[in-house]
């Protein structure tokens, strides 16, 4: 569950780890339009599964700074052991920067994946139960950063989001942001199976808002990032396919794993954020056509 220390303020300086991320630009460009000071860090100015990269990221930071983890090598890079050691290296890293600097606040970035796929609604109370290495390495980033700021004395916020979608997507993962490049692009959707798999699908700009509200509050505790509206796949195909201003073909493909579905339970982001209303659907999705159209 999520405690804010008090009411909603400046933040001071936000440092964003993972600037070329998915998360990372949007995050910041809606920080520096609410005029607070960021500073972004990319593997390009710092390969943070390198102890080598410790000294020249803690100089980078100030006292007081809130540091934002949104880094990682996603499953599109890699589901392989060699990648999970690469994303646990980058969490050892960042748990020394941590002892280096005093911040004001510590976010990590973490991920739905950790609590398998049991078919049951989810809450931040579901014991996580991972099915692979990408899911047990955020579980085990998640203690090893919760570890460095309790003994820096350092508030810690954890948020779990759902399937993360919108403009500015880079993973082209299977659901909305596939969906509507396959459409724009080439006029065809191709589904596993028959697509009746449910998810939960969150826009970016409502993580990203989220993200900013916990940092005027320097939150502590987990939070799980959800929309709280699961739909099949065949249904988000046939939206989009509707949306999308050209004639869609929605093929099917064969299934190359189990049906699973998965539902969260959103209370403690309502108790957390009362005032909070996510996008819905059919605006995250013309919002995603708009921009693919102009890319």
């Amino acid at each position: 569950m999520l405690t804010h220390s008090h009411a909603p303020g400046a933040t001071g300086r936000v440092v964003i780890l993972g600037a070329g991320g998915f998360v990372s630009p949007a995050l910041a460009a809606q920080l520096t339009a609410g005029g607070t000071e960021v500073l972004a860090i990319g593997s390009r100015d710092a390969d943070l599964s390198d102890p080598a990269s410790v000294a020249p990221v803690a100089g980078r930071l100030r006292e007081g700074d809130a540091l934002v983890v949104a880094a990682a090598l996603t499953p599109d890079k890699g589901k392989d052991l060699g990648t999970c050691i690469r994303n646990l290296r980058m969490a050892e890293t960042v748990a020394a920067v941590v002892a280096r600097v005093h911040l004001a606040h510590l976010v990590y970035l973490s991920s739905d994946a950790l609590y398998g796929w049991q078919d049951a609604v989810v809450s931040e109370r579901t014991p996580p139960s991972p099915g692979d290495l990408y899911g047990t390495m955020h579980l085990a980033r998640e203690f090893a950063l919760q570890a460095a700021a309790d003994r820096a004395g350092v508030p810690y916020c954890v948020l779990r989001p759902c399937a993360i979608y919108g403009p500015g997507d880079t993973h082209n993962g299977y659901g909305p942001n596939r969906f509507v490049r396959s459409a724009v692009k080439d006029g065809v959707i191709r589904l596993f199976g028959a697509g009746d798999e449910t998810r939960d699908h969150v826009f970016i700009g409502d993580v990203v808002r989220l993200i900013g509200e916990v940092l005027q509050r320097r939150s502590r505790g987990l939070l799980n990032v959800a929309s709280g509206h699961s739909v099949a796949f065949s249904d988000l195909a046939a939206q989009v396919a509707g949306l999308a201003g050209r004639p869609v073909r929605i093929e099917s493909l064969p299934r190359t794993g189990p049906c699973t579905h998965r539902r969260f339970d959103r209370q403690a982001l309502l108790a957390a954020f009362p005032s909070f209303v996510p996008t819905a659907l059919d605006q995250g999705l013309r919002a995603l056509l708009l921009a693919s159209a102009n890319d």
